[in-house]
């Protein structure tokens, strides 16, 4: 016997495994809502109905979103699960190694873009609409500055509230109320989240929306957020329940106790 075949591989200890696969889901969810994101489509004619014409802040239209919000809501059901199992250091961790990945995609298509395409492939999707494949490629993955800047600090910022208000509901509740804790949580962090994106890549940025347009498109991307929030909390105790049958319920339980502890 060697003297490391007695020591258990991070691979074999079912709580690594689930760090692993939480983390995968997290930072696939985030890395693919960034990329996109970048097109914008309307709620109402997607699902069939009519436009609903809201009004606010002097504002009106239709309900239009990122394609983005697709996925962000499966990255608060993430941050809240490894919260629930692995505390403050496990989301701080894997927000911070998300953000970088982040930085990381974005550098890899800059990079890709400066790439000289061939000269057949310019004009290869012609008959199909696009002209120039290299403008579309650019176009698509080429988001500005100014929003990737504003998509990664509302992430981060999002993401470290999200964790705080977690423990500090589950120290006032104890073990109950998961769903308290986990919406809880992500209505306060998405609050700040949806306003500072739009902030730094519509305000701050080049495009200068009005503060007007800025708050009723902040508010009506919060309200969807919400609303997700709360149609996922079925998902939340399944999700738990598929966990604690997967590492047992005195491994589960005690995961729990020292995630809350590390608050």
């Amino acid at each position: 016997m060697t003297p490391t075949s007695a020591v258990e591989h991070p691979v074999e200890n079912r709580a690594a495994r689930l760090f692993i696969v939480l983390a995968a889901f997290l930072v696939s969810n985030a890395l693919i809502a960034e990329f996109v994101g970048v097109k914008i489509f309307a709620l109402e004619p997607t699902l069939g109905v009519s436009p609903l014409n809201w009004n606010l802040f002097g504002q009106s239209g239709s309900l239009s979103f990122t394609s983005g919000v697709l996925l962000w809501p499966f990255v608060f059901l993430m941050t809240d699960i490894i919260n629930e199992y692995f505390g403050r250091r496990g989301v701080r961790f894997i927000s911070w190694l998300t953000v970088v990945l982040i930085v990381y995609g974005f550098l890899a298509a800059y990079a890709a873009i400066s790439l000289t395409p061939a000269g057949f492939w310019v004009a290869v999707n012609n008959e199909r609409g696009v002209p120039d494949m290299q403008a579309a490629f650019a176009n698509i993955f080429g988001q500005g500055m100014w929003t990737i800047a504003g998509s990664v600090t509302a992430f981060l910022v999002g993401q470290l509230i999200d964790v705080a208000v977690f423990h500090r509901i589950r120290l006032l509740t104890g073990e109950r109320w998961i769903w308290l804790r986990a919406t809880g949580s992500t209505a306060v962090s998405q609050l700040v989240d949806s306003f500072v994106v739009l902030y730094i890549a519509f305000v701050l940025g080049p495009q200068k929306w009005p503060i007007s347009l800025f708050l009723a498109v902040a508010t009506v991307n919060y309200a969807y957020k919400l609303l997700m929030a709360f149609l996922l909390i079925p998902l939340i105790y399944l999700t738990r329940r598929l966990i604690r049958a997967y590492l047992g319920h005195a491994t589960s339980e005690r995961m729990q106790e020292a995630a809350r502890a590390s608050a």
